[in-house]
Order: C-alpha cells, then structure tokens, then sequence
C-alpha cells in the first residue's frame, strides 16, 4: 500500500530563500507543524491539506517539469511518510531541499538532500524546541538559517554559530524577519562582527508582496 500524506500545496514558483534563491524550484508543501512561532507566515498549513500518496505526488511534481523540489510545511518531519517522499524524489533523480524547523532530528534523512535546518530565536517563542543534536548530522552541502526579528535574535544567533561552529560546517544565513527587522540594519550587524554568514532575504516577497500563498 502507498504512504499517503497530507499534503498542502503543490506548486512551480522562484526559490526565494537560501544559496538556491532564484531558481524556479517546485514545492510540496506539507500540513502541520508542532511549533507556533509568533511571526509564522505559513499559518494556513498547520491544519489545511489533503490526503495524498505518494505515487500522485510524484505524478503531480513530473506535470511540473522542474528539476529542482523543495518539501516544507509546516514541519514536513512531523509526518512519519516525509522521509519515504524524499527518497523517493531522490530516486527519481529530482535535486531535493527539505526545509526543517530544528525540532526534529535530521539523521533518518537521505543523505542526498540538502537539509535547510531553521533554528528558532527568541522571538520565535520556541528556542527550547531546538534539537542542537542535529549540528553533528549536517554536511557541508547543507544550510543553517536564523531569521532575525531584533538584536536579541541576533545576539542568540550568532552565540550559536559560534559555540558550535556552524560556519564551519555549512552555509549560515541570517534572515531579516519580514516587515519587522531593517534589512540594512541587520546588515550592518553583520560587518561590524564580520560574521562568515549570508544575509538572506525573502525574493518570493519582493517580488509578490501581497501574496499569501505559493505562487
């Protein structure tokens, strides 16, 4: 019998997030997540889906034509078959990102998709949600992101990267939290430490700013 999952949202759109920014990239949004972060833009998948195996993910994302698939959510990991979706789309010879929001351990994971492990800051109301156990699995094709809302954030952040050597494992990206944190601001933050990180911004928001949903 198939893995079937609840699934969000399918769609074909720009990458607006990390070192891939910019590509066209399909997305599998899954519903649920087990955090309620305060500034959460994807509040509509924490409960709004419906049932799908995998076989009709799959047939769904080949319509797309797109070589490049993110799974997110939500928290794609809180559902038991995300893991099988992955290698499957790894089989399938698809380049494959899982966005992670840190609470989960990542070693079940195919080694063959870039993990993007999203550990909460303070204003996310959930730091102690964070699995730091996940720093061992992470290779140097993964990517660690911080979204920063204030100086708190990033004074948490970057103890973070230091104390456990994040920029020595992967990619680092801090990200401005959307209509909160000064891009420039932040900026300067990072010159003045001389961070080994990459500011990151959101494109998909530049470019579509009144839209709530995947486009």
């Amino acid at each position: 019998m198939s893995t079937t999952l609840i699934v969000n949202e399918i769609f074909r759109s720009v990458q607006g997030e990390g070192t891939r920014a910019g590509s066209i990239c399909a997305f599998v949004r899954l519903t649920g997540c087990n955090l309620r972060c305060n500034w959460c833009d994807t509040r509509y998948a924490w409960d709004d889906g419906r049932p799908m195996e995998i076989a009709d993910v799959l047939a769904r994302l080949a319509e797309l034509h797109c070589p490049l698939v993110e799974v997110t959510g939500g928290e794609p990991l809180l559902q038991s078959g995300a893991t099988e979706l992955l290698e499957r789309l790894c089989d399938e010879n698809y380049e494959v990102l899982l966005e992670t929001n840190g609470s989960y351990n990542i070693s079940s994971v195919d080694s063959r998709v870039v993990r993007i492990v999203d550990f909460k800051c303070p204003s996310s109301g959930h730091v102690s949600a964070n699995k730091w156990i996940n720093v061992e699995y992470l290779t140097g094709r993964d990517e660690v992101k911080f979204v920063i809302a204030d100086r708190d954030d990033f004074d948490f952040a970057v103890e973070a990267l230091r104390e456990h050597d994040l920029s020595g494992i992967c990619t680092v990206i801090f990200s401005p939290l959307w209509n909160a944190m000064d891009t420039a601001v932040l900026a300067g933050w990072l010159i003045e430490e001389g961070l080994d990180v990459r500011l990151g911004l959101q494109l998909h928001k530049i470019i579509w700013p009144d839209e709530e949903r995947g486009v």
